[in-house]
């Protein structure tokens, strides 16, 4: 019986070791394809680093990533969302890239007691009237990079401005941070269609409105196009432009060439911002990818870092969901931005700056950071979050 006893207390401790050891299933839904494909996948790319820097592991608990193509789709995104949360039983979604498609994923997903990090897209209902336990953004609030851009251009002293966005809810929350802090005139406020490659009327419509200066937002190879032929046309050369740092991203930057040169962009990130978190992240990425990362690699390696970081603090125990939350808003991990701290409404708090596009000695184009522009700086949509 004694025998029995211990054979029994022995498997059950086994059993409860092999349990304990089980990865973490973390979803990612991305965009892989279309013009924009790149985005999602220095996403995947800088969110992978982190844990190949870990030997699978996200402070030091096993995880696996499932990663699938939304196709910048909010119906294949619910789709996918669905899958992993029903039949692979994942308890964390992230690496959702555009706003159209988060307004769609998030809600149903957080209803679950799924909790999603947002690697990059942060509409603004998300942060205020819509805010939830169950979700954080790691990323940004969609206006912050405009707001730096908006209150740059007040003092530089442009009169007039025209802007320039995709019609999707980030590009409207891209325009409104804009207005936000600048102080001029806007000339023109335009809506284009979503993933546009052909800007001729609107440059048109510029050079007849003659602003001072043109605002735009423009991700991915919408940016691509709209930079190239707005060069082409001559404009560049009167009237300057200037955008958040997804239109002048490392990948964008060497596809576009010099017409980019010059161009003022405003960002929380750069790959030389110098701090011990971004210096060790921008060297390992290159290494592991061979190519400079891009704003998107950097919030995705920050997503997988605080993950870690809860996950270390709850032991890899996924069941107390509230005390999982809890570590995440301690946001207790070294950020590549430097300073990172989590708002009341889940949304980070953190310093922000102008960048300029330069030639870097190898002939490629990058970007440098100029000055700081806003310190701790906390989204416009923080007080209207009631948690």
């Amino acid at each position: 019986m004694n025998k029995l006893l211990i054979i029994l207390a022995a498997g059950l401790f086994l059993a409860g070791h092999a349990m304990a050891q089980d990865p973490v299933k973390i979803g990612m839904i991305t965009t892989l394809s279309t013009k924009a494909g790149y985005l999602g996948e220095d996403i995947r790319d800088g969110f992978r680093l982190a844990m190949e820097m870990e030997n699978g592991h996200l402070g030091g608990i096993p995880v696996e990533l499932l990663v699938e193509d939304d196709e910048a789709k909010p119906g294949k995104g619910i789709q996918i969302s669905e899958r992993f949360i029903k039949s692979d039983r994942v308890t964390i979604l992230t690496g959702v890239v555009f706003s159209n498609v988060a307004v769609a994923v998030v809600p149903r997903a957080i209803r679950e007691d799924v909790t999603f990090l947002s690697a990059n897209a942060a509409p603004s209902n998300l942060a205020g009237k819509d805010c939830h336990p169950n979700y954080f953004s790691v990323s940004y609030q969609n206006d912050n990079p405009d707001e730096v851009v908006g209150r740059y251009v007040t003092a530089v002293g442009h009169k007039s401005v025209y802007l320039l966005a995709p019609n999707y809810p980030a590009g409207r929350d891209h325009l409104a941070g804009f207005k936000r802090y600048y102080e001029g005139e806007i000339t023109r406020e335009l809506y284009t269609k979503l993933d546009q490659s052909d800007y001729a009327a609107e440059i048109a419509d510029i050079r007849a409105a003659n602003p001072e200066a043109v605002f735009f937002f423009l991700p991915g190879g919408m940016g691509i196009n709209f930079l190239k032929q707005y060069a082409q046309s001559g404009l560049s050369e009167v009237i300057p432009v200037y955008g958040p740092a997804f239109s002048f991203d490392e990948r964008i930057l060497q596809a576009v060439g010099p017409a980019a040169l010059g161009v003022k962009n405003g960002s929380h990130w750069t790959h030389d911002l110098d701090n011990e978190a971004n210096i060790e992240f921008v060297a390992a990425y290159q290494k592991a990818y061979g190519r400079m990362p891009t704003l998107y690699a950097s919030q995705g390696y920050d997503t997988a870092r605080l993950i870690g970081s809860a996950l270390k603090a709850v032991e890899g125990d996924m069941s107390d969901r509230d005390r999982f939350r809890a570590a995440l808003r301690k946001a207790d991990f070294a950020s590549t931005r430097g300073t990172f701290a989590f708002g009341s409404n889940q949304h980070p708090v953190n310093d922000w700056y102008i960048r300029e596009v330069v030639q870097a000695e190898d002939g490629s184009y990058t970007n440098r950071t100029l000055k700081k522009i806003f310190t701790d700086h906390v989204d416009a949509y923080a007080a209207e979050c009631s948690m």
